[in-house]
């Protein structure tokens, strides 16, 4: 199992760096030509949500991205720092002016990754949150001399 990990300050302006990373990482891995589109889509859709989750909760660690390539698949896994509490809960000092526009956009954010990607896990708790992202991979052919 080969991992990279790549980690950058929450700034816009590394999401297109991160995207290009993943879909090389993915191309080398064995993700089929056709979907590396959508793998350049949903992570940029990803970085996008860390990035602007670091930024309204004034977060200075940088986000994290794993490519993880495994037997027979190949996944991506967008890591942010902020926390989140249940549904109902504020936190001191950390409330957004809007939280339902902020909420409307995360859910949509979340909705265009499900549309892109058949295999996805959302995860969030007190010390941040993690989506997880799978393609199927097909071993190289090998060819005969």
């Amino acid at each position: 199992m080969a991992t990279v990990e790549l980690r950058f300050s929450a700034l816009p302006e590394h999401v297109r760096t991160a995207r290009l990373v993943a879909a090389a990482v993915a191309r080398r891995a064995g993700v089929d030509e056709a979907v590396l589109d959508e793998v350049r889509l949903a992570v940029g859709e990803a970085c996008t949500r860390a990035v602007g989750l670091h930024q309204s909760g004034g977060i200075t660690a940088p986000v994290k991205v794993l490519l993880i390539e495994e037997e027979k698949q190949f996944s991506i896994e967008v890591g942010d720092e902020a926390p989140r509490s249940a549904p109902g809960d504020r936190a001191p000092g950390g409330a957004a002016e809007d939280p339902d526009a902020e909420s409307e956009e995360d859910e949509m954010g979340l909705a265009v990754i499900s549309g892109l990607v058949d295999d996805v896990e959302v995860t969030a708790g007190e010390h941040g949150g993690l989506i997880r992202m799978t393609w199927p991979t097909t071993p190289p052919t090998a060819v005969l001399p």
